[in-house]
């Protein structure tokens, strides 16, 4: 009966840590803000707020 319920919680550490590193992954890749700068306003404020280039 421990033997069963020990591999049934690797199995639950496991996917818990693939998960957690996955979305971490997922998140970084969608949130990439790095030289999108002029194509996205980040702010939420508008153009408004930015410097010319002047």
């Amino acid at each position: 009966m421990f033997i069963i319920g020990f591999i049934i919680f690797l199995f639950y550490v496991y996917f818990l840590v693939w998960n957690i590193f996955y979305s971490n992954k997922k998140q970084r890749e969608e949130n990439n803000y790095a030289g999108k700068s002029d194509e996205m306003d980040s702010d939420g404020m508008g153009n408004f707020t930015r410097f010319p280039d002047k």
